[in-house]
């Protein structure tokens, strides 16, 4: 999958829950992970954190939004339930993103929603966990920007192999140059 996303969260209370979210957000590839307004504790996070992410993954801390910044070109997703709000289902995701989800009561914050490129909202009667949230984020962006068997019309697993690249295998110039210079050694 080409492209890279981070994820993080804004002003939690329960650190158990940033844990979850970072366990996750590790499992499932993230680039970075970012805590902003945030009283983090790596300590009490590890109970739910056991893959210890910050020690892996880029971690980064911000302590307001003025000294909030991410790379270059990265687009930022607020996940909120508004009803401006874009359906989960019907979003598509940047190629190089960040994610933020608010605290467990307040939600997110005013101010950063209005720096987000999109606010999506999953669609469920009501609100879910942190964790669960980021979780259902990070699987709905697997899907819709790997590269995955085709769905079965019927129940069950795929019946077709991953479609192959129309270009071919991709080639690598070293093994090139390696199989050239066996070719000339061997005349």
């Amino acid at each position: 999958m080409k492209g890279y996303f981070g994820i993080g969260v804004e002003g939690v209370s329960k650190a158990v829950n940033v844990g979850t979210l970072f366990r996750t957000a590790h499992a499932f590839g993230a680039s970075f992970v970012f805590t902003l307004r945030a009283q983090y504790n790596r300590r009490e996070g590890a109970h739910t954190d056991t893959s210890d992410t910050p020690r892996s993954v880029p971690t980064y801390n911000f302590a307001d939004l003025e000294s909030f910044r991410l790379p270059q070109g990265c687009r930022l997703v607020g996940i909120e339930i508004t009803d401006q709000a874009i359906e989960l289902p019907s979003f598509r995701h940047p190629r190089q993103a960040a994610y933020i989800l608010g605290a467990e009561r307040e939600g997110l914050s005013a101010d950063v929603q209005s720096i987000c490129d999109y606010v999506v909202k999953i669609p469920t009667r009501f609100s879910v966990n942190l964790g669960v949230a980021g979780a259902l984020i990070m699987y709905d962006r697997q899907l819709s920007l790997g590269r995955h068997a085709p769905r079965p019309v019927a129940e069950g697993g795929p019946t077709e192999a991953v479609v192959v690249p129309p270009f071919g295998e991709p080639i690598y110039k070293r093994k090139q140059r390696i199989r050239a210079r066996a070719a000339q050694a061997g005349r």
